[in-house]
């Protein structure tokens, strides 16, 4: 391919993925609004209420690919950190599934099965008759298999933002109700397993409610390890649930504070780098390192508590 028909070629490319970026703030009201992600979530009901808990176990393995495709390409080893990044270690949701579908159809306006046959990429390329005799040799170098992975990554941070999403709702609910930091089941757990040890006491003291309060007092229940146990479980099947259909909170909050808009820019960003092969940029999906740095947090809170009590 000679230099001009290069030229001319990316050029095509770069006016495609600008009015990308012309729609993303009408896609993030649609989609990410509280109507639209009302809409979205309907979806969640079923099996990702089981998979929420089981991609936030996932999530350490998802963070060691990527920190290893980055030690990869440190070493210019370029095909082991691609296998890395091409990795989906989290459980595909169906909530992801529709947020991935209505970026390439509605978004992308990119092929997607039976939902979408417009190919806007294609009709941006055939706009410069140079390079009509082109389009196929570059659209089947791989194009389909970096766009899923990069919405992979993309639709992966949905998970890590319900983590953190049921974090600052479990931190609320500390605050509110026991008047202390709890940025986690962990660190929630050991509370509540003394309240309600203190009420199971409390009721069963044989001389009645007023002295059952003085000796307990004097002498406080202690939850026992199996509670204790049982009520991190309870919080877990709980928080399952929650995280779930924590977009449905975190969405519009996302919207108005412009973090859809600057996450869905940042993935055109890397696609465009991708098609020019560039390479300059590459989505990284952060939100997960914040998730683990919360529950970290969340696990110093729990080990405090222990050495405390």
């Amino acid at each position: 391919m000679d230099a001009e028909t290069e030229a001319a070629l990316i050029g095509a490319g770069r006016s495609y993925f600008r009015r990308r970026r012309d729609k993303v703030p009408g896609f993030v009201r649609r989609n990410f609004g509280l109507v639209g992600t009302l809409g979205l979530h309907r979806h969640a009901l079923g099996w990702d209420i089981l998979k929420a808990p089981l991609n936030v176990a996932l999530s350490p393995l998802f963070i060691a690919t990527r920190l290893g495709a980055l030690a990869a390409d440190a070493v210019r080893a370029r095909g082991v950190a691609c296998w890395l990044r091409a990795r989906r270690i989290l459980l595909p949701t169906a909530v992801a599934r529709e947020t991935e579908r209505r970026i390439v159809v509605d978004l992308l306006e990119l092929p997607c099965g039976r939902a979408s046959s417009r190919d806007a990429l294609a009709e941006a390329l055939l706009a410069e008759p140079a390079l009509r005799p082109l389009i196929r040799q570059r659209l089947e170098a791989g194009v389909e298999t970096r766009v899923a992975a990069r919405l992979g990554d993309y639709t992966g941070t949905r998970s890590a933002v319900a983590e953190m999403t049921t974090a600052v709702s479990t931190l609320g609910a500390g605050a509110l109700a026991f008047k202390t930091l709890t940025p986690g089941v962990l660190s929630l757990a050991p509370t509540l397993s003394a309240i309600l040890a203190h009420q199971a006491a409390l009721a069963a003291f044989p001389l009645g409610g007023m002295l059952g309060s003085v000796w307990l007092g004097l002498f406080p229940a202690v939850a026992s390890p199996l509670q204790t146990v049982a009520v991190v479980v309870a919080l877990m099947l709980a928080g399952s649930v929650f995280a779930a259909f924590a977009g449905v909170l975190a969405d519009p909050v996302q919207s108005w504070l412009g973090i859809h808009q600057r996450r869905l820019n940042r993935l055109i960003d890397a696609l465009e780098d991708e098609f020019t092969g560039s390479g300059r940029r590459g989505f990284v999906a952060r939100e997960h390192y914040l998730a683990r740095v919360m529950d970290l947090a969340d696990a110093g809170m729990a080990t405090l508590r222990i050495f405390r009590g």
